[in-house]
């Protein structure tokens, strides 16, 4: 199943990196996005595009996960010669992420 099918997310920027925050829809769906979205699937996710560490944020009592993308942005906003230097399409992007249904 798609990661969107659980969650939506929110996107940020400072510098050179992303921060991504992904909020379950249902808080009863926590521990399923905790256990099958990791800093390292983020990171495999993202192959080509973060150059940095991912590291994960768990936030349970609201139903969220935050993660922060280092090197995420193509050198930053006033740098980058990216369409989407503040990275607003990375959060879209990780919804697209496959993850296992919930059983």
């Amino acid at each position: 199943m798609k990661l969107r099918a659980l969650a939506h997310s929110r996107t940020g920027d400072k510098g050179n990196t992303s921060n991504i925050s992904l909020i379950a829809y249902d808080v009863a769906d926590y521990d399923h996005l905790a256990t099958h979205v990791t800093p390292e699937r983020v990171k495999q996710h993202f192959q080509g595009i973060v150059t940095g560490e991912v590291v994960r944020y768990a936030l349970p009592k609201i139903g969220a996960l935050n993660f922060v993308l280092k090197g995420a942005l193509g050198g930053g906003v006033t740098r980058s010669l990216a369409l989407d230097a503040h990275g607003k399409g990375l959060g879209l992007a990780l919804l697209d992420l496959d993850i296992p249904e919930r059983t």
